[in-house]
């Protein structure tokens, strides 16, 4: 599918596969972000479906990789893509700039070549995935309705992803309080899992099984890591952390609630994402006054934390 945007100097054309799964529901997130900015000066362009001779030409080589075209014709392709897309992107930015740092688009790229090798396998069970658009489907997957767009089903599929492993982080940090005997660290954690478990009740009450992220183990193991990790340095590690993981929550969730106010959405969503939030911050909150001052190897991980955190949402929307 192309999307015509009117020319600019410094207008940015991304070069998709809209044959594969993985690149469709990723290219529909990028598109809805591009969108809400309307500044992104992003057009796209379905590689699998273009009419352009010039396109036909290169065709399989330009599915091998994901490429972007600049305005004066010149590609890029890689990793390097990826970041000048990523640049032109709100909430995005910050992982563009991390790749400017000395040697980490190499690692990029070398990250994305790892995953081209796995790609096809990822396509084939992804294909297999994808929901059969049909009157039962219709009548038993709550997405099916009106107002879901395929950016509101990957951005919940993120947030049930997020819930699962917010769950986990908790109770790592019971499962250390426990049995280090520290009754209020306990007592946070077990107070605020609780918040959790209620947040990812409500989105599965949303999102059926089919929708949801196959990672859900990865998620699980992740999350409880990143609670027992920082309980086993102390109560100002677990404070500071909870604040990293819940200033980014907030973000995630605020960027769903301007896009569903600005192109609408299912009713009943909105509210329950404003409620999420809410709970978030307060956790964010708490945790802060909690921690203090701030050493700066919390400051280190805590960052890590963060960059973790938003891995993981761009990877629970596509898979």
């Amino acid at each position: 599918m192309n999307t015509p945007r009117p020319a600019t100097d410094d207008t940015l054309t991304v070069l998709y596969d809209g044959g594969c799964p993985l690149c469709r529901r990723e290219i529909a997130h990028v598109q809805g972000l591009a969108e809400r900015q309307g500044g992104a000066a992003l057009c796209f362009v379905d590689i699998s479906q273009t009419a352009d001779p010039a396109l036909q030409a290169e065709q399989q080589r330009l599915l091998a990789r994901f490429h972007v075209q600049k305005a004066d014709g010149s590609r890029l392709q890689g990793a390097a893509a990826f970041a000048a897309m990523w640049d032109r992107l709100p909430g995005w930015r910050w992982l563009a700039r991390m790749s400017r740092w000395p040697g980490m688009l190499w690692l990029l790229e070398r990250a994305y070549n790892g995953f081209l090798t796995v790609r096809p396998a990822l396509q084939s069970l992804a294909r297999r995935l994808e929901p059969v658009n049909d009157t039962a489907t219709t009548k038993t997957d709550p997405t099916a309705g009106s107002g879901w767009s395929e950016h509101l089903i990957r951005e919940l599929r993120s947030d049930h992803a997020g819930e699962t492993g917010a769950v986990e982080i908790y109770r790592g940090i019971a499962a250390v309080a426990r049995r280090r005997g520290n009754a209020k660290l306990l007592a946070f954690a077990e107070r605020h899992g609780a918040t959790e478990s209620e947040h990812l009740r409500l989105i599965e009450a949303w999102l059926p099984p089919a929708q949801r992220s196959r990672l859900l183990g990865p998620w699980r193991l992740a999350g409880w890591l990143t609670g027992a990790l920082p309980a086993l340095a102390g109560p100002r590690a677990v404070y500071g952390t909870i604040a990293a993981v819940e200033t980014f929550v907030d973000h995630h969730y605020q960027q769903q609630i301007d896009h569903i106010r600005q192109h609408g959405g299912p009713p009943g969503l909105l509210e329950l994402l404003l409620q999420c939030q809410a709970d978030e911050c307060h956790h964010r909150d708490e945790a802060a006054s909690l921690a203090g001052q701030t050493p700066w190897p919390l400051k280190l991980w805590c960052r890590v934390v963060g960059s973790g955190s938003a891995a993981a949402v761009v990877l629970a929307r596509r898979v």
